[in-house]
């Protein structure tokens, strides 16, 4: 009997597409094996994974005992915090994600870019202080980018995000009993509250002040618990997702020296070659999942209530009917490709205009002002990790001018 593929399943290079997932090719759809031993479907043909991602009928509500699960428990001990919006469905997922729309309007944009813009240039002007070169990238410009863009983003200090990261990995991860659980939970919430109260008292321009506003306005007080989960979920991996796709960015940029004056001039396809690389990359592949509520058909295949159902963004986005050669990175395309890199559907990523800007400021920010930068090693010695569960990119990036 023919092994099935372990989800999720890992590269070797960050773009490249593992092979395992060709074998669902033709399909579309097959199962794979999780790390708990637990089959579930995995699509990879974009027309099923937008079904899977849109349809009410696939559920998100991690907290389900049926859902599909890369760890046995450490899920299920979210039940001791206040729902976080991506675990909802329906009716209370949406109103909790209309409560932060607008800070990715066009109007929420207006007000961070600008901010956004200053805080690259100082991040450059700190790494070009360096006192010697070469310099590692990643350490010294991707993350702190990606940090900074969080501690403005939120409006809370990026230590407190550090010790709320550390809150949340210690519940799902370092806890065994029950006692443990809640001593952790207690540790998590009291944390988060603590920081909401003191954000309370300095309100900004950052989405936590408005909805702490936005909380006092309709109610006349704030439910401290139950706000916690929007600042915890936005304090978790998008740091890492952002500052990985800096790295790959600046890497393929230094790839095309001879594109790249075209792309820093014209910033319409600086743009696309932006959403390009996001495509290409898909670096958050490894986590979306569902859970399906109902007998279901994808394609020809019975997906049955309580079945879960695997969506790696990287293979969908290399389908050939996403775009002209899905395995080409290029850069210079003339229009930007249907990909689901952000996601689909109600759960799709509120930051799918944000995160392409941010990149767009950095890339060409950077090249702007250091027109002379080059890798200090050959590309062959870089060396790949995950700085997450699915953020794949350079562990260190050398580079000199």
């Amino acid at each position: 009997m023919t092994k099935l593929p372990t989800h999720p399943i890992r590269r070797q290079l960050p773009g490249v597409l593992p092979a395992e997932y060709e074998t669902l090719r033709e399909r579309g759809i097959g199962q794979v094996e999780l790390p708990t031993g637990k089959l579930v479907w995995m699509v990879v043909r974009p027309e099923y994974a937008r079904i899977v991602l849109s349809d009410p009928r696939f559920s998100s509500d991690k907290t389900d005992d049926r859902f599909p699960k890369l760890t046995p428990n450490s899920l299920m001990k979210l039940r001791y915090c206040a729902p976080f919006m991506i675990n909802l469905d329906g009716p209370e997922h949406l109103k909790k994600k209309k409560s932060i729309m607008d800070e990715f309007s066009p109007e929420g944009l207006a007000r961070l870019l600008p901010r956004l813009r200053v805080a690259v240039e100082e991040k450059i002007d700190d790494m070009l202080r360096q006192p010697t070169k070469p310099v590692d990238l990643v350490k010294e410009l991707a993350f702190p980018i990606a940090w900074r863009l969080q501690e403005m983003f939120l409006g809370i200090p990026a230590a407190e995000l550090q010790t709320m990261r550390d809150n949340v990995w210690k519940l799902l991860l370092g806890t065994t009993t029950e006692a443990e659980e809640r001593e952790a939970a207690d540790r998590l919430n009291g944390h988060a509250e603590e920081v909401l109260k003191e954000k309370a008292k300095h309100l900004g321009d950052d989405m936590m002040s408005r909805l702490i506003v936005q909380e006092r306005e309709k109610h006349g007080e704030v439910d401290w618990y139950e706000l916690a989960p929007l600042m915890l979920s936005n304090a978790q991996g998008i740091h890492n997702s952002v500052s990985t796709m800096i790295s790959l960015g600046v890497l393929t940029l230094l790839n095309h020296p001879e594109q790249r004056p075209t792309l820093l001039a014209h910033p319409d396809r600086m743009t696309v070659a932006v959403d390009e690389m996001l495509r290409y990359f898909s670096v958050n592949d490894g986590t979306p999942m569902r859970l399906a509520t109902e007998d279901m058909l994808i394609g020809d295949t019975l997906v049955k209530a309580g079945d879960g159902v695997a969506v790696p963004t990287l293979p969908v986005n290399r389908d050939p009917s996403v775009c002209p050669y899905p395995h080409q990175l290029d850069i210079m395309r003339e229009e930007p490709a249907r990909h689901l890199a952000f996601g689909h559907g109600p759960h799709k990523c509120p930051a799918d205009r944000l995160v392409p800007s941010l990149l767009e400021i950095v890339y060409t920010t950077l090249f702007e002002r250091v027109p002379t930068l080059a890798l200090a090693v050959p590309e062959a010695e870089l060396t790949y990790k995950y700085h997450s569960i699915q953020a794949f990119g350079p562990a260190e990036m050398p580079v000199t001018w």
